[in-house]
């Protein structure tokens, strides 16, 4: 399953991972470019993790779409709207949102605002999202996250283990700690954490511009 929604109409969708805020529905254009693809960009997985080691006991805030998975989703905002305070709207992208800030927290984790550094493409919303042992993503689409469409939702491992599995159309995404990958999150895709400790992942919407789209058709 690899071709997406094509230019069907579809209900648009947004907020973490997984979302259900319904706005317009609109005519989308057909997805030329692939579902999956490794960014060439490699981070130090140790330091990703010595800065998650520096926020993990801070509050993380629930992923508000219950009915999407069972078990403990919950979310650490690092980037979102200006002016949001509420940790649910600092979570996800609105779609009309132009003016994004950093939060607090990257202070505290130098790291991570490197990494946000390094990527070449107009950020927005910046999270940490993590799904705990024993827990389920269920499918689900977010229906404009597609690079051809505009926006794009990179994801960059920091923790895992070898009972997570993440499905996209179905199709198994095998990610390792510190590397960049785009996901086309517009077509269906689940999670399952089977292992025995946290799955985190720093998942960062952006912009689609030139170099992020060669990335993803190389």
């Amino acid at each position: 399953m690899g071709g997406g929604i094509g230019s069907i109409p579809a209900a648009r969708e947004h907020a973490a991972e997984g979302s259900l805020i319904l706005t317009e529905w609109t005519q989308q254009p057909a997805l030329t470019l692939p579902d999956r693809a490794q960014l060439a960009l490699a981070f130090d997985p140790a330091r990703l993790q010595a800065d998650l080691a520096a926020v993990e006991a801070m509050t993380w805030t629930d992923h508000f779409v219950r009915q999407n998975y069972e078990g403990q989703w919950d979310v650490l905002p690092l980037r979102h709207q200006a002016g949001a305070t509420h940790p649910i709207m600092q979570a996800y992208t609105p779609p009309e949102a132009t003016d994004f800030v950093d939060a607090a927290i990257l202070d505290r984790t130098p790291y991570f605002r490197n990494v946000l550094a390094a990527i070449p493409c107009p950020l927005k919303a910046v999270r940490l999202m993590r799904l705990t042992p024993g827990s389920r993503i269920k499918e689900h689409a977010d229906h404009d996250l597609a690079a051809d469409w505009g926006q794009a939702r990179l994801h960059i491992p920091v923790t895992t283990n070898p009972g997570v599995t993440f499905l996209l159309n179905r199709v198994h995404v095998a990610m390792a700690p510190g590397e960049a990958w785009y996901l086309r999150l517009s077509d269906p895709h689940a999670v399952t954490n089977d292992g025995e400790t946290d799955r985190v992942h720093l998942v960062i919407d952006c912009a689609t511009n030139d170099w992020l789209i060669e990335q993803i058709a190389a």
